[in-house]
């Protein structure tokens, strides 16, 4: 990932610098407002981290800039000495992903970085069988036709698509999608289990079959066949 800073201290900057090239990431460093804006229409960068208080102007101007300049995809980190809550809340509110006092610790900001990175990370459309799965749509295309399903259905065909041969519970399903307290009748699973299947054309001759265990849950199938 490639990353952009903006931070005064050049202790600091050296420290991200060893930081980030470590852990397989690259950073350029700007000591001042005026030459990181400068950077922003020059080079690509994947995420950024502000400090507060800059020797011409403040990290919340310069975070202002960014969102108006740049939108809200790129994630931003401000990283600053400023602990109090009301700083924080206002970082937030002006468009920070998230906020960490100094001194940073090393592991923590890596997996923070990793956190964000994923958030902006095309999702991969998946192909299983004859079904195509886009996570960023929250669309299943069955013989490249789009399938008309709601939330929770798209949720719980994925899941099960994806989990191939594993004896699923009723409880775990209800657990793993719906939450650990939700007050969801367990025959929601058998529902949504029949729509899925009526929608998506879950058979034996489509290369999948839903397989209920009584009074216990279901076990998707893959059958081989050969594709037309």
């Amino acid at each position: 990932m490639r990353i952009g800073v903006l931070e005064d201290d050049l202790a600091q900057q050296e420290m991200y610098k060893l930081w980030f090239s470590t852990a397989r990431h690259s950073c350029v460093c700007y000591g001042t407002a005026e030459a990181f804006e400068a950077a922003l229409g020059k080079e690509a960068f994947e995420l950024l981290i502000i400090d507060w208080t800059l020797p011409d102007s403040t990290g919340e101007i310069v975070l202002k800039r960014v969102r108006e300049r740049l939108g809200w995809n790129i994630p931003v980190i401000f990283i600053t000495a400023r602990e109090s809550e009301i700083d924080i809340v206002n970082a937030l509110r002006a468009g920070a992903d998230d906020y960490l006092v100094k001194p940073p610790k090393y592991l923590e900001l890596l997996a923070r970085i990793e956190s964000l990175s994923r958030r902006v990370r095309p999702p991969v459309v998946q192909q299983i069988g004859r079904y195509e799965i886009n996570p960023a749509s929250h669309q299943i295309r069955f013989r490249g036709a789009e399938v008309d399903l709601t939330h929770k259905e798209f949720e719980l065909a994925c899941y099960m698509l994806q989990n191939p041969g594993k004896l699923l519970s009723r409880a775990h399903l209800l657990e793993k999608l719906w939450g650990l307290n939700a007050n969801v009748d367990t025959r929601t699973i058998d529902t949504h289990v029949s729509r899925i299947r009526r929608k998506l054309h879950i058979m034996p001759a489509n290369g999948w079959e839903i397989i209920p265990v009584y009074g216990f849950g279901y076990r998707i199938e893959k059958i081989e066949i050969p594709e037309t």
